[in-house]
């Protein structure tokens, strides 16, 4: 991440399981899950919390995934969720399912 001011931009993270840095196991559900886990652990470690999100971009290597992915999001953004992107994309670093950036305040 980098704090540019009171703005902090997150790179897009993976669901890397930070202990061992693989791909966690399972589908798209346990990877949204871990992507937003680290996301909110950079944003935390920044000096922010996941409800001083103002903008994500979601990225997805198969947009029929989407419902499960949003699903998962609402539930760590309840209230006011951030300004949102979404993206189908070819493919993504270590073959993972979704990738998901932010910008926080």
């Amino acid at each position: 991440a980098v704090r540019a001011g009171d703005t902090l931009y997150v790179s897009g993270c993976i669901a890397l399981d930070p202990a061992t840095r693989k791909l966690v196991d399972g589908g798209i559900a346990e990877q949204t899950r871990q992507v937003l886990e680290n996301l909110k652990n950079i944003v935390e470690a920044g000096g922010s919390s996941l409800a001083n999100v103002v903008k994500c971009t979601v990225l997805l290597t198969d947009m029929s995934t989407f419902s499960t992915v949003n699903s998962i999001y609402a539930e760590y953004f309840p209230e006011n969720p951030p300004a949102r992107m979404t993206y189908a994309v070819a493919g993504l670093p270590a073959n993972a399912l979704v990738e998901i950036d932010a910008i926080a305040i």
